[in-house]
């Protein structure tokens, strides 16, 4: 069985598959009288022609490291943001486009922190919703629409991820 470790969730590292959302930085703008931080516009979100933005509420069963990945999926038809309603870290993967757009290539995993989000771009091999802990309860930006935008592929060999 193949073994990775979890590198932690940066911006430049993460930016083949998406963006992370989080309030590194300077905020973009002052609002509200001077007391809240606005970081605008801080994702690719994408929908596709036939499909428009919906907002979910994803319960997560929370998971171990190490952790045994079975299974990638990618969404060909949109974008999909991950917003954890929690202060703690959790576990992103992602892949490779492979040779052939049913198959995924190398696998790759995060360790986001507290206080971060992503956002997979339109096609994006990566794992299942992984909390490390409960609640695993996150707000999950998706397209809405009537084509297919969900293929699965369970992997040949499971890969083991383990803790930085």
């Amino acid at each position: 069985m193949q073994t990775i470790s979890a590198q932690p969730l940066i911006a430049s590292s993460f930016a083949p598959f998406g963006d992370v959302l989080d309030c590194s930085g300077a905020p973009d703008k002052l609002i509200n009288a001077g007391l809240c931080g606005r970081y605008h516009d801080r994702a690719t979100l994408d929908f596709g022609p036939q499909g428009r933005a919906g907002l979910n509420i994803f319960n997560a069963e929370p998971r171990n490291l190490p952790y045994t990945l079975t299974l990638l999926e990618h969404h060909p038809e949109g974008s999909q943001a991950f917003i954890p309603m929690h202060q703690n870290p959790w576990l992103v993967i992602t892949a490779d486009a492979g040779d052939t757009d049913d198959a995924p290539g190398k696998i790759h995993a995060f360790l986001a922190a507290p206080g971060q989000a992503i956002n997979f771009h339109r096609g994006i091999w990566h794992g299942v919703l992984t909390p490390l802990h409960a609640p695993g309860l996150f707000a999950v930006v998706d397209r809405i629409g009537d084509t297919a935008n969900l293929v699965e592929h369970v992997l040949e060999e499971p890969v083991l991820i383990t803790a930085p």
